[in-house]
Formats: structure tokens, sequence, C-alpha cells
């Protein structure tokens, strides 16, 4: 029998980390046989189950190829750290050393990262081999998990602790340093945009002494990548048709532990819109007829958003035609001398492609259908990009993750394409509080401060579902409130949800408690308009004042009429209400540009006590005022009206004034009052407006998330059903005043004082608010 020399395949740590497989030198006869085949070594891999890996059989001839690829068989089970193949006389010996077995995998000196975080991320997990490979790779894993929470510093060791029976428990010893923070971010090459606007595009910011609350300081190369993408959006959509980002480097210093991040761009010139042409190679498609279709017009500031918004709506309008595979292609033509570009919308025929998946990858915590339902789009679908863009645009408006980026890679079939979608989810939780101070009436709640609390998740349980608990109150106040609604109902584009209160409050006269609730839904139309229709369900319950002897007889007989008016019994309200909404806002939280309008109608009377007819509308325009200095202008105009359908209305079913309406005034501090005691009572109908300037505050990095303000308001509030009101005529309040905005880590708040120039003598006065900044 011919001798089969040793073959022999030895595990080493590459550059990579890899294994590099060596085979030794061997000299072996084309083929051999062996009488059986003897394992040694084996502990807990049982001798068949090795014996069937090598494939190899007693009596039958084998070569060393079929040696080489038994070794490699067994070495890719990843149960053996080392194996040889040796033949002793008639034997074939199949000598191994099997892995440790992880009985632990233990972290110690993590308190930033839980170990259940620790414990997903790392491929070490009981019950599996042990390999030192896998466990040098697990501490970049960790080091990585600390960078993203900004923690650069961070020192990882990984150790074993051996037991019996082949177990080992893996020790992650952590060092987590301290937090690395980002020590200035700069521009180079910039002169139309202040380095101080550019921050405050961007999402990376500079570390300040709220960071340790906001989290917006860690440096992270996708984030900074997404920066480039926001910049560029930027500029493209101000004029600067050339600008580009030459580079993008974080430097970190070691001995401070802190980075300098430092953008290089290229401006260009600023270019505006010149002619505007629409051409098409589609026999049935009338080009004069789209141009109602088009966002872009000659002599306005050029700007991407405005052609990406004219392509979709020529799209849409030639596949509404019927021509689901048309292409609209924007064709540019730059006038360097006069800074124009003249822009032609060609319309073709586009390939006939189809969607064969659409794979969703980085999404941790948000469900698949979560992104996927964002699609007008569906596997086995015509491929259509600017649905595609649509779809891009909705997950960016979800306000769940920091970027959304979507490729198409080659389906199986060449008229087939895969969509692929990447996105990096961000917190969506939020805490927020909120304060204000009223000096006090003599028919409202006592003087003091009042606070209100609350806790919002928009991606509940990452369902994309929204819920929001808060609770407030002062010293004779108190809130109860939750929030749900679910954006998708039924698997449909319908928004439907539920409120539920409970407010409580103490006066002179009487205490109040109101307990509600609310059940909605809410239809788009188009993008930017929907609908929403609700009933509406209160029960008010009053007690009236039984003690007169420490008050006026004018109050007491107030107090008594009151009494009579109100009982002490149960009011209840049933309503329907139907609203319209247009929403073309560019930022909710920090508004720079867009129109919110709503307009509800309200018909109390399906039971219930009540029964009236309310109409309310307000709208708010923001335009930016100056890019250079990031100036925003705010104006904002609102009315109401409340009819009885019979018999007249209550005191408690009028309009009160809030800031919301006038600034400067106390809490239904104007309107018509009662005769003996001044109390105000509300009024019928309202009309307001207000407009506004904002502003960064010079010498304060964006990163704080200051701005200011300079306001000014005015508002009516008339016509009334109480008996024995005055000052039941339109007569106009006026205010002026300055604010402070802050997008906080709890929410955004600013504080606003006012002061009032035209006022009535029964008015009464509060010159400081405090409470949410942005209100729709």
């Amino acid at each position: 029998m011919n001798a089969v020399s040793a073959v022999a395949l030895s595990a080493g740590v590459a550059m990579t980390g890899a294994i590099a497989i060596e085979l030794a030198a061997t000299q072996v006869a084309t083929a051999a046989t062996v009488s059986r085949i003897e394992v040694r070594g084996n502990r807990r891999v049982d001798a068949d189950t090795i014996r069937n890996y090598i494939a190899i059989r007693p009596g039958r001839s084998f070569s060393n190829d079929d040696v080489n690829e038994a070794v490699k068989r067994l070495f890719g089970t990843g149960l053996f750290s080392d194996v040889s193949i040796t033949q002793s006389g008639g034997a074939l010996v199949v000598s191994v050393e099997e892995y440790s077995v992880v009985n632990q995998v233990i972290f110690q000196g993590n308190k930033k990262i839980k170990d259940r975080n620790l414990s997903a991320a790392v491929q070490l997990q009981p019950r599996k081999s042990f390999s030192n490979q896998i466990m040098q790779a697990d501490e970049e894993t960790i080091r990585e998990s600390y960078r993203r929470i900004g923690r650069d510093d961070a020192t990882v060791t990984g150790r074993v602790q051996e037991l019996a029976d082949g177990r080992v428990n893996v020790i992650y010893d952590i060092q987590e340093g301290g937090r690395t923070k980002i020590k200035s971010i700069n521009f180079v090459g910039n002169s139309a945009f202040g380095a101080g606007r550019l921050r405050d595009v961007i999402t990376t910011k500079q570390s300040n002494f709220l960071s340790f609350l906001m989290r917006n300081d860690i440096y992270d190369e996708n984030r900074l990548r997404a920066d480039e993408e926001t910049l560029r959006r930027f500029y493209y959509n101000r004029g600067y048709a050339d600008f580009r980002v030459i580079s993008s480097s974080a430097d970190l210093d070691e001995a401070e532990n802190a980075y300098t991040v430092t953008f290089t761009v290229e401006e260009g010139e600023r270019y505006r819109f010149g002619n505007i042409g629409i051409e098409s190679t589609i026999s049935g498609v009338d080009s004069e007829s789209l141009r109602s279709e088009l966002q872009t017009r000659q002599g306005r500031t050029y700007s991407a958003k405005d052609v990406e918004d004219s392509i979709i709506g020529l799209t849409e309008t030639v596949a509404g035609q019927g021509y689901a595979f048309a292409q609209v292609t924007p064709r540019g033509d730059r006038n360097f001398e006069t800074h124009e570009i003249d822009v032609v919308y060609s319309i073709d025929e586009g390939p006939r492609a189809y969607i064969q998946r659409i794979e969703i990858r980085g999404n941790q915590r948000t469900r698949d259908y979560v992104t996927r339902r964002e699609f007008d789009l569906s596997e086995g679908d015509a491929f259509n990009q600017v649905l595609v863009q649509r779809a891009k645009r909705r997950l960016e408006a979800l306000n769940f993750f920091q970027t959304v980026n979507i490729t198409t890679v080659p389906g199986s079939q060449p008229d087939q394409v895969v969509l692929v979608v990447d996105v990096m989810e961000k917190s969506t939780g939020e805490f927020s509080i909120g304060a204000g101070y009223s000096t006090g009436a003599s028919d409202s709640s006592g003087a003091g401060f009042s606070v209100e609390g609350s806790i919002t998740e928009r991606n509940f349980l990452g369902r994309g579902q929204f819920i929001r608990v808060s609770a407030g109150g002062g010293q004779d106040s108190r809130d109860y409130s939750l929030s749900f609604t679910e954006p998708y109902f039924l698997g449909r584009r319908i928004a439907a949800g539920f409120d539920i209160f409970k407010r409580t409050r103490s006066f002179d006269k009487y205490d109040r408690d109101i307990t509600g609730g609310t059940i909605r839904f809410g239809l788009p139309i188009t993008e930017a308009l929907s609908t929403q229709i609700a009933y509406n369900y209160t029960q008010e319950e009053y007690t009236g004042t039984d003690e007169c002897a420490d008050i006026t007889a004018a109050s007491c007989d107030l107090a008594t009429a009151l009494k009579d008016a109100i009982g002490e019994g149960t009011w209840k309200k049933s309503s329907v209400s139907g609203s319209l909404i247009y929403n073309t806002i560019d930022d909710m939280k920090n508004p720079h540009s867009g129109l919110y309008a709503n307009l509800t109608l309200e018909v109390a009377g399906l039971g219930g006590d009540a029964k009236f007819i309310k109409a309310t509308a307000r709208s708010t325009y923001y335009q930016t005022l100056s890019d250079e200095l990031d100036l925003v202008g705010l104006l904002s105009v609102g009315a109401g009206h409340i009819q009885a359908i019979s018999g007249d209305l209550r005191v408690f079913d009028h309009f009160s004034s809030n800031d919301r309406i006038i600034r400067g005034f106390d809490y239904n501090g104007i309107g018509p009052y009662d005769s003996a005691t001044g109390d105000h009572l509300g009024g019928k109908t309202y009309f307001n407006a207000s407009v506004e300037a904002q502003f960064p505050l010079p010498m304060l990095p964006e990163s704080l998330g200051l701005r200011g303000a300079v306001f000014a308001d005015a508002a009516t509030l008339y016509g009334s059903d109480v008996a024995g009101a005055i000052g039941t005529d339109l007569k106009w309040r006026a205010s002026v005043g300055a604010g402070l905005l802050w997008a906080s880590p709890f929410g955004p708040l600013r504080i606003d004082y006012a002061v009032p120039v035209m006022k009535e003598d029964k008015d009464e006065v509060q010159n400081f608010n405090f409470g949410i900044s942005t209100r729709f």
C-alpha cells in the first residue's frame, strides 16, 4: 500500500483578520486506500459526524486532493481550531482540536451602553464555538458602538476565562473614556453665506454646555456625507447651480479628545431661470397644455427643488393621459454672461422597466412595512423615477431617519430593477415642558405659575404610530391628556386616532371639571392638502359657590345667577367637526418657508345639551427674507365665529382670548365683560393678525438652537349672548414685543414679552408668556 504523508492545515491570522490556510508539502501517490478511519482528539463532536465530513471511505481509493478537500471541509464547520489527516498503516488518522464552547459573554466597565445592546452587536454568543479571531473582531465592533455615541477614545480588551469541559467565559473589559466633542466646524471657500448660516443648515453641531442633552455633536462619517448633500441642496435651491463640496474632513485632536470638522466648498455664480420650454416626442402629448404644471418661472432665482417639482407635475399629468413609461428629462443651458439657465423639459417614451422587489436596509427599529407603505409603487409595477423621489420625500418627512437614500440595481431580468432603500434611523422620542404665568383675574384661576410636561413618541414600537401623554397644572388647575394616531388605518393612507383629556379649574365663584375625547380620521387629498373629520364628546361638571359672606353684593348676585345658569350638574356636548388643512411648510420644527392654513367647522347638537355652529380659520405664512442673515418673516391671520342653533350660547361656549390670538393680554383678558363685576365673558366673533421677524442671535453658537423674534399683534373679540354683557362692540387691541425661541432638548420653546399699545379700560395685561414656540 502506498504511504500517504501527513497533510495538515493550520489557522493563522492575516492582516485582514481572515484565516489563512497553509497546506503542508506532500508527496503522495496518485491513489491510496485504507481499511479504517480513526478519529482522535474529539470531545463533543461525534466521530461519525467527522467521518461524514471528510467523505473518504475505507476500501475506496483517494488522492491527495481528496485529503485536502476533507481538511477544508472540517475547518469550514467552524468547530475545530486545528485539523490534520495522516496515514498510519492501514488506517487514516483524523486528528482534530476542537474550539472551546462559549459559556458566557460578559461585559465589564460599560455604563453608557447596556449589556443587551452590546450582546446583540457581538458575534460570540453562549453555546457557540470560541475563536480568537472572532473575539478580536468583536472588540472592534464594541469600539465602533462607542464611536457612534461620541466616545472615540473608548478601549476594549477581550480575554478568556477557562472553565471545565472545554467551556470558556469571554470577558470584554471596557474603558468608556470621555465624550469626544466637536470643537469647531469650519467652512473654506464660502462667501455668499457666512459660516454661522451654513452651520445652522447641517445636522452636525459644535459642542456646547447642552450637548449632553441634545446629542447633536457626535461625529459620524455617514452624517458628514449627509451634511454634504444637505449643503448641495441648500445652495442648489438658492441659485448656485455650480456649487460643489470639494472635501469634508474631521481631524481628531487626541489630547483634547475633540474633532475639528472642515468643509471646503466652491460656490460658483448665482443663476436665475432664463427661457423655459417643453418638448415632447410622444405624439399624443400636447406640450403647451402642460405649462401649468411648471414651477419654474423665467426671471426667478434658480432652484433645483422647483425643477424637481416641475418634473413631478409633468410626469404625473402625462402618466394620467395613459403614458405610464413617459420620462421627463430637464436640459439646462447656462449663459455664463447673463448668469441665466434656460431649461427645456423633454418628454420621451422611457424604457419599459418593472420593479422586481423593494429592499429595505439599515432599519433596526422601524418595521419594513412602515417604510414600504410610503411608496406608491410595489413589486411588479412599472418603474417610475418620479414616484421613487416622491417616496423619498415622504420618508424624509416622517422624521424617523437621519438619511434616506434610494438606489436601483439590475434585477434578474433585463427589464427588471431592484429598489434599494438605505436608511439611518434617529431618535423619535421627545420630552417637552412649558410654563406660563397668570396675574390673576376676578373670575379666573388664581395668580401664579402653571407648568405642562409631555412625552411624545413619533414611531411607537417601530410601527410609525404617534403617541403623546401630557400632564400639567397650576395652583388651581389640572390638565391630563392622551393622544394616539395610526397613520395608515386598515392599510390605507388614512390617519385614524383618538384624544382623551381631563381638565379641572377652580375659580372664585365656581369649579369646572371637563372630561372628553375625540375620534378623528384624516385623509390626504393632494401632497399639500388634507381633510380631517372628527366626532367630539365632552362632559362638563360645574359646582357653584354657596357662600356669599366674604364677597360684595353684586358679586354674590352674579354667583347666584351663574349657579342658576349652569346648575350643579353635568353639561354634555356632542359634536362633529371637519377641517381642511393646507401645508407646504418646509420644516415644522424650524420653518423658513411655506404656508399652513386650517379651516374648521364644528356642529354641536347630535344629542347632548350644546347646540351651535362654530367656524374657525387660521393661516400662517413663512418666508425667508434674507438667506445670508437667516432672517425669516412670518404673517399669521385668524378668525372665528360661533352661532347658537337654538336659544342663546352659554358663557362657556364663547371664544376666550389667548396668546395665540394676541400676546400682551391675560387669558380671557379682552372682549365683552359683566357690567357688575368686570369679569370677561368671551365673545362670539374674533379676528386676529400677527407679523413677526425671526433671526439668529449674534455671538451665540448655532448649536444652542437659540433665535430671537420681534412681533406685532392685533385682535378683536366681540359679540355675546350673555345677559348683562357690555363691551360687545368691535374694538381692536394691539401689542408689540420681542421673543426668544429655543430648539431645546425638551421641544421647541419660546418666551415672549409683549406690551399693549392699544387697549380698553377693562382689559387685563399679561406681559410675559412662556410656552411652545411653533404651534400650527
